[in-house]
């Protein structure tokens, strides 16, 4: 029997972890699957043992203010994996937490798997080293990034992005309205929603002639959307973000794996990201990236617009949204999308991921 211990941090890792698992039962029967997780992970047989959504701490100063709970969630897992004789940690994403964790796997002799890797090409560029000497498979998800782990010395496996298999099952989910729908894609966290939510409602009552719905967090109650759109009546859908985008005219979207998701569903799309002055600060001097939206990072040129800090503010969304809506800017940003598409590889992502864990372990 073989026993996994996963570290999931956010929704997007929650989903892609979940196909992992279902793999990775298909291929190890006997196996067991505990950790920090989330309901999807759930409800292909994983043991939660701290659900994700009482981690996701976004923005440096935030980190900093919630430090005892994340102390208190590292001497969890470590006793968990202790405590379970883990064969196997497998961690996904989530790298200022388990950038600690491989190294307390690896001291314990235990496999270490990092499942979508710490994007080290943008920050932090020494954590190379410390993932090469801890981490005994690495597992990137975005196509230039395996030739950036080459260059710095370092091997590691691409196998396509997961996304292509989380996009398979929506078919069948409509997302019903009697106006041209743009989605409003706030974010997961509450931190960001709170912060993102107020300005992408401001531009509701321009256009009136479609519907704007907003794609819910699965970890975020809809009361907690309410309070920030009071009698701004704005639909909610939850947990079916992929379906919402399908149907979508247009999308506005926080920056993060939604703007991949929408890319690869070929939704026009406004990229937005906003943090606190502290957290901004801090970033613009450690982050080394011309872009922060992943259609950008892969084309490594603008397909999508970003509005960054105060350019996300009511005039410039309502140029841009105004752009995305005529039909010549459309179609060149989706046959952008096409070109970008190709470079993600092929389907059964997450059967070749457990393929090559089952070989390590």
């Amino acid at each position: 029997m073989t026993n996994y211990y996963f570290i999931v941090g956010e929704a997007s890792a929650d989903l892609h972890a979940s196909h992992l698992i279902r793999e990775l039962s298909s291929i190890k029967t006997d196996a067991s699957f505990r950790g920090f997780g989330g309901d999807k992970m759930q409800e292909v047989g994983f043991e939660i043992t701290k659900h994700y959504k009482d981690m996701a701490f976004m923005g440096f100063w935030e980190v900093v203010k919630n430090l005892p709970s994340i102390l208190k969630n590292f001497k969890q897992a470590e006793q968990e994996i202790v405590t379970h004789n883990i064969d196997v940690l497998i961690l996904v994403d989530y790298p200022g937490f388990n950038m600690r964790m491989a190294a307390f796997a690896k001291r314990l002799g235990i496999t270490v798997i990092y499942y979508i890797t710490p994007q080290v090409w943008a920050w932090k560029k020494s954590r190379v080293k410390a993932l090469k000497r801890t981490v005994d498979l690495l597992i990137p998800i975005l196509p230039f990034e395996k030739d950036f782990f080459a260059s710095q010395h370092v091997e590691s496996s691409y196998f396509g992005h997961p996304l292509l298999d989380s996009l398979t099952s929506i078919d069948s989910t409509q997302i019903v309205a009697e106006k041209p729908i743009i989605a409003l894609l706030p974010g997961s966290r509450k931190q960001e929603i709170e912060k993102m939510l107020p300005i992408m409602m401001e531009v509701v009552d321009v256009f009136q002639n479609y519907q704007f719905i907003i794609a819910g967090a699965p970890s975020i109650p809809s009361t907690f959307y309410r309070k920030i759109t009071g009698a701004s009546y704005i639909p909610i859908v939850t947990n079916q973000t992929h379906a919402l985008l399908k149907e979508s005219k247009a999308a506005i979207v926080t920056s993060g794996t939604a703007t991949l998701e929408a890319a690869v569903l070929k939704i026009p799309q406004i990229v937005c990201y906003k943090t606190s002055v502290v957290s901004y600060f801090l970033g613009t001097f450690l982050v080394k990236v011309k872009y922060i939206s992943l259609v950008n990072l892969i084309c490594q040129r603008e397909i999508v617009k970003e509005l960054i800090q105060t350019d996300f503010n009511k005039q410039r969304l309502v140029y841009e949204l105004k752009q995305l809506l005529d039909g010549s800017k459309r179609t060149e940003m989706i046959g952008h999308y096409e070109k970008m598409i190709q470079s993600l590889g092929q389907k059964g992502v997450s059967k070749r991921v457990a393929q090559a864990i089952v070989e390590m372990s």
